[in-house]
């Protein structure tokens, strides 16, 4: 690649940027050629790596061999691949018109956060960080093995983001990868910021109900899936990974069923389950018992059911709807409200709500205690995604048990499981159960 050429090419790309700084140095019979964005690179490093020890050393050949035994020293092929990391916070040095390209990008998201989504009482509190390059740092120091795999990829024409495949390669099923890496290939997307955008990029199904991939933040979890023979998609400037393929069930676990003993375990994901029925039944359920089947309680909880509805001008129907709907915005105040007053906002808010619309007769008492349970139940789930999903799947239910009472509500409820039964999440069947049995068995087809 003739140097000339690259440094007029690269003159002509970034005519129109104030921070693109192009700087001749000469001294005794030596001279180079610097040409970096101000703005991306660590002067300090930019002052001891290059500039000191070009006026340190004897010889143009000497400072050519220590360019190269540099650990930032990097090889490009292309004048399109120097434009990509002069933007990324390389510096292109020239000499005796050659170009040689170093990594002194300043980097300042480069620190491990701590957990704010998945919090854990026991265990590790750390988090991943918003550079991917510490990201990988953080996952092999956790997984010491020399199977572990990683590519990277660049997507996004605008901001070109680079987006890394973690995989052990003793471990993944060979299809599972090429499929995963065969739809990364079809992303073609102007921006792409996040790994919420990459997830829904790689969903082939547009209007699907439930997450085909799971979201962590926690490196403990991410060398849980590793492990267990799952790929991690990682996007630079985002501290969530994404990890495929996933069973519905792994939406329901946490990292710290690890840490407890069996019957502790048994009892929590006992207790995760059942707030999930809960959250997605118990508004349903009550449509369909108090407007069509009321015996099926007992005589004396049906007449304090229908007591309590005395003085409500609305259907059962309207009554959920109604104090469902105020629920979700106080779900969703609480998200978009400041940290220091999104607590007591919505508490103060979810009694006066409830006082008040039980006090006017909008709504009954039991429904209000119903909706209590219903939100209490959501926040059991341990995966937001899977939370989001379960409020939507919920709505559905009500709508159809309006229509046709518990029959409605089994109905919706059986089409359901038959649609969670035909998803299926890059080749494994979304309802699949692991044994331990057929763990051990896959472990002996690897060695």
């Amino acid at each position: 690649m003739f140097a000339t050429e690259t440094i007029n090419w690269l003159n002509e790309q970034f005519k129109n940027t104030n921070e693109f700084i192009q700087k001749n140095i000469d001294y005794e019979n030596k001279h180079i050629q610097l040409l970096y964005m101000k703005s991306l690179i660590s002067s300090d490093m930019l002052q001891t790596l290059i500039i000191k020890p070009f006026f340190e050393m004897a010889s143009v050949e000497q400072f050519k061999i220590y360019l190269q035994a540099l650990p930032q020293f990097q090889e490009v092929q292309t004048k399109e691949e120097i434009q990509l990391e002069v933007m990324n916070g390389n510096v292109v040095v020239v000499i005796q018109n050659e170009v040689y390209l170093l990594d002194i990008r300043l980097v300042n998201n480069d620190k491990p956060n701590s957990t704010s989504v998945e919090t854990t009482i026991n265990g590790s509190q750390l988090a991943l960080s918003d550079n991917i390059l510490t990201n990988i740092n953080i996952i092999r120091s956790n997984y010491h093995q020399p199977s572990l795999c990683v590519e990277y990829f660049v997507k996004g024409e605008v901001n070109q983001h680079k987006v890394a495949i973690v995989y052990d390669k003793n471990k993944i099923k060979s299809e599972v990868l090429d499929l995963i890496k065969k739809k990364l290939q079809k992303v073609d997307k102007q921006l792409i910021t996040s790994t919420n955008e990459l997830n829904n990029f790689l969903n082939d199904k547009r209007f699907t109900l439930f997450p085909q991939m799971i979201m962590t933040e926690r490196p403990d979890r991410i060398v849980y899936n590793l492990a267990g023979g799952k790929v991690i998609l990682l996007v630079d400037g985002d501290p969530q990974s994404l990890a495929a393929p996933v069973v519905f069930f792994d939406f329901m676990t946490t990292i710290e069923d690890n840490y407890h003993t069996f019957f502790i375990s048994l009892f929590l994901k006992i207790l995760r389950y059942t707030g999930l029925f809960l959250s997605l039944l118990l508004p349903a359920l009550y449509v369909g018992v108090s407007s069509f089947t009321p015996e099926v309680f007992r005589s004396e909880l049906a007449l304090t059911i229908a007591g309590s509805r005395v003085g409500v001008p609305f259907s059962s129907f309207v009554e959920v709807l109604f104090m469902l709907f105020f629920m979700e915005l106080l779900l969703e105040a609480s998200i978009r409200l400041p940290k220091a007053v999104s607590a007591t906002a919505t508490t103060v808010g979810g009694l006066i709500l409830g006082t008040a619309v039980t006090e006017a007769s909008l709504a009954s008492s039991i429904m209000v205690i119903i909706v209590s349970a219903v939100a209490i139940s959501t926040f059991v789930i341990p995966v937001n995604e899977m939370a989001f999903s379960i409020r939507v799947v919920r709505l559905l239910l009500i709508l159809i048990t309006s229509f046709l009472g518990l029959a409605g509500l089994l109905l919706g409820f059986f089409s359901l499981i038959m649609y969670l039964v035909n998803m299926s999440s890059f080749g494994e069947p979304y309802l699949k159960l692991y044994t331990s049995s057929e763990n051990k068995k896959s472990s002996e087809e690897k060695t």
